[in-house]
């Protein structure tokens, strides 16, 4: 990989971390989709979702704004990277604050770089860290969800 793609990957693939996360605090329709691959697996609150089951997932969170960094990536081949971002979540009606991290995988696809996985990790006051509190009713373990 030549110093001028891998400026440009990097730059294509801190886009693509800021757009999901300024589609998810605007609420735009359902924006935020694109910048995943269809096959994409994302593990938030213990539970492991895939892309058909993203929009209940967001239906099920608070509203507010995401504020994060740029991703630190490590670059495997031409084709595919790990990166780490990140991340406060302020919610829009107690100004609550979430901190913590995105463990991500990305491949290179037709359209450009996507999302593949992706992990949450929140931080905890008591110094711990854990993938946070379930808030989607109907996620597996979840109170009055259906087996």
């Amino acid at each position: 990989m030549t110093d001028e793609q891998r400026i440009a990957d990097l730059v294509e693939l801190h886009q693509l971390c800021a757009r999901y996360m300024l589609l998810c605090s605007q609420l735009v329709d359902d924006g935020w989709l694109e910048v995943f691959t269809p096959d994409v697996t994302y593990t938030a609150f213990g539970t492991l979702y895939t892309l058909e089951r993203f929009p209940a997932l967001l239906a099920a969170a608070p509203r507010g704004q995401f504020i994060g960094n740029m991703p630190v990536v490590e670059f495997d081949g031409g084709h595919r990277a790990t990166g780490q971002q990140h991340f406060i979540f302020i919610d829009q009606q107690t100004h609550a604050m979430r901190l913590g991290w995105y463990n991500d995988e990305y491949v290179r696809t037709p359209e450009g770089w996507r999302i593949h996985r992706r992990s949450t990790t929140f931080m905890r006051k008591h110094g711990g860290f854990d993938s946070g509190s379930q808030h989607d009713p109907l996620a597996e373990g979840a109170e009055g969800a259906t087996q």
